[in-house]
């Protein structure tokens, strides 16, 4: 067994690998960029939307209060007539970015956290570089996707996203593979 404090170099730097790797998935690699469609008469629909200042927050219409609600005529024909959405409402403005990499950093220091929690409990100082590279990957694979895979089960996103999701995921968990092996304790 391994003590998780042992391993925070590992953790911290694995973190800093990710965050890094991701920045330039995100920033320069091209394969995101049809992660969102535009709606279709976009200023039309945000014009007929604005008058109702809806708060930022998660939506989805037709609403049912509850599984009665969803049986009655009424609300069966709104969901026929449609348009049936899921929607996130975000506050004006253009949106900051500094709230979001710090927090995508943080979840990256506790998935490599969770890393270091599994293989050090499984492995003892001294493990070969690929049982370490296999117990630590496969938590951070774990942590970086599987998670995601459910908006595309429940809300509909596009299988594509989530496959590309998935890959980035995968780059994430291999990264942080190798930098706890290549800093595993002897």
């Amino acid at each position: 067994m391994v003590p998780i404090l042992s391993l925070w170099l590992p953790i911290l730097l694995s973190a800093v690998f990710v965050f890094i790797v991701s920045s330039i998935i995100h920033m320069v690699l091209p394969y995101h960029r049809t992660d969102w469609a535009k709606l279709p008469s976009e200023d039309g629909v945000m014009d007929a939307l604005r008058p109702f200042n809806i708060p930022p927050g998660d939506y989805h219409m037709p609403h049912a209060g509850g599984l009665e609600e969803t049986k009655s005529p009424e609300f069966q024909e709104k969901v026929k007539k449609g348009p049936v959405a899921l929607m996130t409402v975000l506050p004006n403005g253009m949106p900051g970015m500094t709230k979001s990499l710090i927090l995508w950093f943080v979840y990256s220091i506790v998935v490599s956290i969770f890393a270091a929690y599994i293989a050090g409990r499984a492995l003892e100082p001294g493990e070969h570089y690929l049982t370490v590279f296999r117990f630590a990957g496969a938590t951070a694979f774990i942590a970086y996707t599987v998670a995601g895979w459910q908006a595309s089960i429940w809300y509909h996103r596009p299988w594509s996203t989530t496959i590309k999701n998935t890959f980035d995921g995968l780059v994430y968990a291999l990264f942080t593979a190798g930098t706890f092996g290549w800093l595993w304790p002897s």
